[in-house]
């Protein structure tokens, strides 16, 4: 890759980004702008997916609302997210949950941990 573009894309890769992966349930602060006034808003949900890398990286977020399951892509690099918190961490089988689109109810937030041959988890 060009020297200038690595430069530049290094200066606008966020260092203090909070450590998470596919199938955590996170809180993602991001900064909403109205008018004059700017406020944080808060969505929670299931990390289903991480896509990308450096400055172009993203990760997608499921929730159930009012019964409907509602999904918002994020990038990871993105100045209006304020911080992202890791409420419960998992260990799904999978790089990417989407199985989860087909369920509903409890099984939608239900992400199974990896289980080894002894039945203890496995690290």
């Amino acid at each position: 890759m060009n020297p200038i573009i690595t430069e530049i894309t290094s200066a606008q890769v966020k260092k203090d980004i909070t450590p998470f992966k596919t199938g955590d349930g996170v809180r993602v602060h991001t900064k909403v702008r109205e008018g004059d006034k700017e406020r944080v808003q808060v969505y929670a949900g299931i990390v289903i997916a991480r896509k990308g890398h450096g400055i172009h990286e993203t990760f997608t977020v499921r929730r159930i609302s009012y019964g409907e399951g509602v999904e918002r892509v994020f990038p990871v690099n993105s100045p209006n997210i304020d911080k992202i918190e890791v409420e419960r961490v998992s260990e799904p089988m999978r790089a990417r949950l989407y199985y989860l689109r087909q369920r509903s109810g409890k099984a939608a937030v239900a992400v199974k941990k990896r289980v080894s041959h002894m039945g203890n988890t496995a690290s």
